[in-house]
């Protein structure tokens, strides 16, 4: 199946609606330092409250886009990135930072980890605490020398050691996070270059992996939900039940759903391999960047069976050049992260965090 031509867009893009509520408990007594220590900026890592945009606050400078929709200009390439507040986090995937951007202010670090940023390692993917509004606590899928592995990062303290151990390669070493219930993380693994390892039961590699109440010392038991995996792309959860999973391998790029019983189907293939990366949910399906074909596909899903049986509509092809990370905004559109520094033809403000409003009687939906 393969993708169809550049069409007007007539889905609205909505975020899920799933609010994540409760209590995450962790155990740090077995937990050991990660060195260096991050260092955090004069921004609270915490929550904030959406503020109205202040001209005091405006950028000024040569890294100004005069398009509306890019929110921060002048990064690094970035990785996967998050809502919050009334602008999001995003991961610049070699330098281990992760970025406050609102729209129109300066983006603020507010963390940054030692990584591996080489071939495709670093600071893959970001996801926040279900507690976060308490906490501000946010986990991280970051390589190291000797691993790729899960870690918790709060304000004034080192990470903390989640998952560990999971299979590094020269390629292959990208990973993803998404908390589908206050209780359960998902962790997506790349397979490493052994796309062998990832169908044998033993490795951690090439896989979509449970944490039940994820815990510091790196001593949790994941579960396998399903295995298989190439170079992973993102795994983000279905407004309706369920989670997306977005891969490449050798011969074909991947959408396939886990359903609430993790029964996994093939929703979608793209034979020529346009990259897939990060995914956002709508209300009719989701949204998944493409690196390679340098745009966003919206893909539909039945009501009822989650099924899709229309071609994905591709749009802002070639606008903003190799999209990667993908996340619902908080005002209705898809908000992506560029990253035309790597591998592509970079412009004087790239790389950039861009919001892809949603058409005409879009709606929006909760932070």
């Amino acid at each position: 199946m393969n993708v169809v031509a550049v069409g007007r867009v007539a889905l609205g893009l909505v975020l899920a609606s799933t609010v994540l509520a409760g209590c995450a408990r962790f155990d740090d007594s077995a937990s050991s330092p990660f060195t260096p220590e991050p260092t955090f900026g004069g921004a609270e890592i915490g929550p904030s409250e959406p503020q109205p945009p202040s001209s005091t606050q405006r950028p000024t400078g040569p890294c100004i886009d005069p398009d509306p929709a890019v929110v921060a200009t002048c990064l690094d390439p970035t990785a996967g990135l998050v809502a919050v507040g009334d602008g999001a986090l995003v991961a610049e995937r070699r330098t281990g930072r992760i970025l406050k951007v609102v729209p129109e202010q300066r983006p603020v670090e507010i963390a940054r980890i030692d990584v591996d940023g080489s071939g495709d390692g670093g600071l893959n993917d970001l996801a926040l605490s279900p507690t976060y509004r308490e906490d501000g606590l946010i986990y991280a899928y970051i390589t190291t020398g000797s691993d790729n592995r899960v870690v918790r990062i709060a304000a004034g303290g080192p990470p903390k050691e989640i998952l560990t151990g999971i299979p590094k390669g020269a390629t292959g070493n990208h990973g993803a996070l998404e908390f589908v219930t206050p209780e359960k993380l998902l962790v997506l693994t790349g397979d490493a270059g052994n796309p062998g390892a990832a169908q044998a039961p033993g490795t951690l590699s090439g896989k979509l992996l449970s944490i039940t109440n994820p815990r510091s010392g790196g001593g949790v038991r994941p579960e396998t939900l399903l295995a298989g995996i190439g170079t992973a792309g993102d795994v983000c959860r279905d407004a309706v039940d369920g989670v997306w999973v977005t891969d490449r391998t050798a011969t074909e790029d991947r959408l396939q759903r886990l359903g609430p019983d993790n029964t996994a189907i093939t929703a979608w293939t793209w034979p020529d391999r346009p990259g897939v990366g990060g995914c956002a949910t709508t209300a009719d399906g989701v949204a998944v960047a493409l690196s390679n074909a340098r745009a966003l596909a919206l893909i539909t899903a039945d009501p009822a069976s989650r099924a899709v049986t229309t071609a994905p509509t591709i749009f802002v092809q070639d606008k903003y050049g190799r999209l990667n990370g993908a996340t619902p905004g908080p005002d209705g559109a898809v908000w992506v992260g560029t990253i035309n520094k790597d591998g592509g033809q970079p412009g004087p403000n790239d790389d950039r965090v861009v919001r892809i409003p949603p058409p005409a009687g879009g709606g929006g939906g909760p932070d």
